[in-house]
Parts: structure tokens; sequence; C-alpha cells
């Protein structure tokens, strides 16, 4: 008997192939819908789905054609949840403040290709990736089928000024820190507005989605101070003016006050972690529409395992850490808008959902703080006309947990279906 070559790999590339590809349409029979938008739950509705994208939302179990039916009646769906501070190309554990001098960028890639299904895995279909030197890579190799991840918004090289968080320098031996050079704009260091204005444009020439910039000083850095400002207006204006031009949304880590004002003034999208905003940094960032990207999960993290950092680290990790969480409380209180974010990549990948635990217990309301993850991360990347909520026309990303997670916040660290642009990657 003759088989034929061509059949027989395609059964093969078929039965080892991770996603379940969608024929035609789907009805998603769901128990209950969070949809994103509404502070109301429905019941007993069908999602319908075609290719990769939300048809029609119906109330009842239906199956109009004798469709394709994923039975999660016993389940709550939701949109695909976001997440707008990741690093899904590292993992900071003990070897991470070494191993750059021993392995090169091919391998952290391949690592990575690990950390980005743990990821979708979570449920998070959509990431913002914060800085990181494979992530577009990433991004591109997701996007072309090639492996299982989230649709990455990737930043690239975070910038920051000589001798701050994200200078790639800080703490290496001297000699070895100028084997290339005094990093300057192309590597993402920068000093005065010019050298502002290259950054950015060299961020557009690699293929960067969004700007990071590290506006003050960080816990994780081998540097002193983890909250001092480390951008001048003039390189802030330099940073907005160009990056408003390529339509960037410019994201800024940012621990102390003075450096968050100085950004919320020159009209950055969003900031991250914020640890010591006072009143007046609030004020601005509600006048200002500026998000916060609070990222509960690596302040509890870092807190819970400072002896695992270089001595220089450990007293910024001690003094921050455990601040981050009512620093939420009090920007969440005033009103400021609220994006999620975790900063997933300090801890390990996959555990992403434990910050909707941390923001309600916080004080936000279950129903806030999956808005936080699905419209709000939406809207803070400009893509909320097609994601970030279950309606029609908009593409087919979904999640779902099995029970209320109104009623327990926590089952979000569980999700049990994930579907990302028409496909399922995840049904248990």
């Amino acid at each position: 008997m003759h088989i034929n070559r061509s059949t027989l790999v395609l059964a093969i590339a078929t039965a080892f192939s991770t996603p379940v590809a969608n024929a035609n349409a789907l009805y998603i029979h769901a128990g209950n819908l969070i949809d994103g938008v509404s502070d109301d739950v429905r019941s007993n509705v069908t999602i319908v789905v075609s290719d990769n994208t939300i048809t029609a939302i119906k109330d009842g179990f239906i199956n109009d054609d004798n469709g394709r039916v994923v039975d999660l009646t016993d389940s709550t769906v939701m949109p695909g949840l976001m997440d707008m501070h990741t690093h899904v190309d590292m993992l900071l554990n003990k070897d991470g403040y070494t191993e750059g001098f021993f392995k090169n960028p091919p391998y952290f890639a391949l690592r990575a290709t690990n950390y980005v299904n743990d990821t979708l895995q979570a449920g998070f279909t959509t990431v913002r990736n914060l800085g990181g030197s494979v992530s577009t890579d990433l991004r591109d190799a997701i996007n072309q089928g090639h492996i299982a991840g989230p649709r990455i918004y990737a930043a690239g090289k975070s910038i920051a000024t000589t001798g701050g968080h994200a200078d790639p320098t800080n703490g290496i031996n001297r000699h070895l820190s100028l084997l290339e050079g005094a990093p300057g704009p192309t590597a993402g260091v920068i000093n005065g507005y010019d050298d502002a204005r290259q950054a950015v444009r060299q961020r557009y020439k690699e293929g960067s989605d969004v700007i990071k910039l590290t506006v003050t000083g960080g816990v994780l850095s081998l540097a002193k101070s983890g909250d001092n400002p480390q951008f001048m207006d003039d390189e802030l204006k330099g940073i907005m003016d160009t990056a408003k031009d390529y339509g960037f949304v410019v994201a800024v880590h940012a621990h102390g006050a003075e450096g968050m004002k100085r950004a919320i003034r020159a009209g950055v999208d969003s900031v991250e972690h914020g640890t010591y905003m006072d009143k007046e940094t609030i004020k601005l960032m509600k006048k200002n529409g500026t998000y916060y990207v609070p990222t509960i999960s690596a302040g509890k993290w870092v807190a819970a395992h400072v002896d695992q950092y270089p001595t220089i680290v450990q007293p910024k990790a001690r003094a921050v850490g455990p601040q981050i969480q009512k620093t939420f409380t009090k920007a969440y209180e005033a009103g400021v808008n609220i994006a999620f974010g975790t900063d997933a990549g300090v801890f390990p990948h996959g555990l992403n959902g434990r910050e909707f635990g941390y923001m309600v217990e916080a004080g936000m309301a279950p129903m806030e703080a999956i808005q936080s993850a699905t419209i709000n991360g939406a809207k803070l990347l400009r893509i909320d006309d097609k994601l970030g909520s279950v309606e029609s026309g908009k593409l087919a990303d979904l999640v779902a947990v099995k029970g209320n997670p109104l009623e327990d916040i926590t089952l979000m660290e569980s999700v049990s279906f994930v579907m990302k642009d028409g496909t399922i990657y995840k049904q248990l």
C-alpha cells in the first residue's frame, strides 16, 4: 500500500499540534459571562465565534447551524486577560545577575518559550512587555505561529539615564563595562534632549511597540537608590515629543514621587509601581488621565525573598516591597485609572493571577479587578476597538474559570479555558 508522504507529514503535525483549531463556527455555552464592560453578569448565554472573531452573543444555549459546541456551562467566561507589566523573556532567579556573561541571546529566547506558554496557560492572552533583550523576537515567533504565547506589545530595551535603573552596565567591573564603550541611546542610555529623541527612534527602528522609561531608581538594579528622580524635564520632553510622532504608548517605571510628577507633567501614559506617590501625584494622574499599573505581586515577591538578592538590593527590597499594596489602596480610593500589571519575571511566569487577590485584598471590588485586566488594559494600549471585552466584532480572546470569581477571586489563579484569536489553547 502506498502512503502519500505529504499526507503522512500533515497527519503527524496535526497529532502533535498544541492548539485546537476551529472549523467554521463555534458555539460557546457559558454559564456566566463577564463581558469586561458591564458591571452586570449575564447567565446562560452563547458566544458565537467564526474564525478569529466574535460574531454574536445570544441568550440561552443555542447551536444555530449544528456547529461545534464548547460546553462551559459550569464556568464564568471573560475576555482574554491582559497584563500590562511583564518581562516574558527573563526570570530573575539567583543566577539572574551573572548569567548574561555566560549565555547568548538564543539561549534566553529558547528558555522564554516556556515563559510565554506559562503566561498564556494562565489566561493572559495579551501582555505589554516592558523591557527585554529578545521580546520582539518572541512577539514575532508567536505572531507567525512558531510557538504558543500571548499577544506581545514589546518595549525592547528600556530607556534610562547614565547610572539609572536600566543602565545595563551598573555594578559591572569598569574594564568590562568599557569594552564596547559607555552605553548611549542605541543601548537605551541617554543624557539630554537629543539623546532622548535618538533613543525613541532607535526603539522604532528595532520594532518596539511601546516605550519604557526608568524615571526613578529601582529595587533590583545594582545601584544605591530605589526612588531618586533620574530624568530631567528636557529629557522627558525629548522622549514625549518623539514618542507622539511615532504613536508610542509610554510607560514609566517609578517609585519616587518627584520622578513620577515630572513624567506625568510630560504626558506619559502610565506609571508603573508608583510606590511613594503622594497627594500631588495622584491629583496630577487624575487630571491627565494617567494610568497606574501597580505590580503588587512583584512587591510581595521581593519582600519575601530579600535574602536571594545582592547586598545593595536588599535594603531597597525591604523598604519598597511591602509599600506597593498600601499605595494601591490610596490610589484606588482616590479614583486613579488602574490597569492590571504584575512585573512577572521578577517572580515565576504563570502566577500572574495572584495579583487579582492582592487587589481585592487592598479594597478593590472583584469586578473592577477583572475590568482592570480586560477593558482597562485595552484602553491603555489603545486597542479597545478590537480587544478587552466580549462584544460582537471583536477578536475572539476568551478565558474561563470554573465557578464565579466575583464570589471567590482566587479562582482567577486557576483558569480552565483559554482561547486566543479564535484558537483554543486550553480546555480542562
